[in-house]
């Protein structure tokens, strides 16, 4: 599994595009920049290091990279990486629990949710008192879905309890022999 977050984050909300206009790569009149060096072949290794450099001076850098992660794209160099770099990070999205992206969308944010952090919304809204009216709206889904959610989530937590309240407790070990004196302990 992935490495979680808490960290206070701006996440940029779904179709939201403006992060764009900050970016280093956007050619201005005082700023040229060739986008073809965002996609060089894999061989040209000055264009892949000029366009990294310019990337790390990127202040919307993070968001570039999760949008390319979050939408799908596989070409050319975004958020500092290359194609062959953000191929790991594409097959390890789905296993993304980022606790900052829960917050923003209890919050009320519409923010991309991996499905893990889907749950972890459904989790906290539950713990929360949230209603389901509000859970629906939140994940963009119907009310009986919510329901049906929260029927789920006080299934497990009650199945949990149950669970760690008739977990039997184990004898001492006594390396396959007889129980002496010392396994019982003393008498107060």
């Amino acid at each position: 599994m992935t490495t979680t977050t808490i960290n206070p984050a701006l996440h940029r909300s779904l179709g939201d595009h403006t992060w764009q206009d900050q970016a280093v790569c956007q050619s201005t009149e005082y700023n040229p920049v060739d986008p073809d060096l965002f996609f060089p072949d894999p061989d040209e290794t000055d264009k892949i290091t000029a366009a990294k450099s310019l990337c790390g001076q990127c202040p919307v850098r993070r968001t570039c990279l999760d949008a390319a992660l979050e939408g799908g794209d596989t070409h050319g160099i975004r958020g500092g990486l290359t194609e062959e770099e953000r191929s790991p990070l594409h097959v390890e999205l789905a296993h993304r629990l980022d606790y900052s992206r829960v917050n923003a969308t209890i919050a009320g944010r519409d923010v991309h949710l991996t499905k893990a952090e889907r749950r972890a919304v459904v989790h906290a809204a539950y713990r929360q008192g949230l209603t389901e009216q509000r859970l629906a709206w939140l994940l963009k889904i119907t009310e009986e879905h919510a329901q049906k959610l929260y029927r789920e989530t006080r299934r497990a937590l009650r199945n949990r309890d149950l669970e760690q309240t008739t977990r039997p407790t184990r004898p001492p070990k006594t390396g396959g022999g007889r129980l002496g004196r010392d396994n019982f302990g003393t008498a107060a």
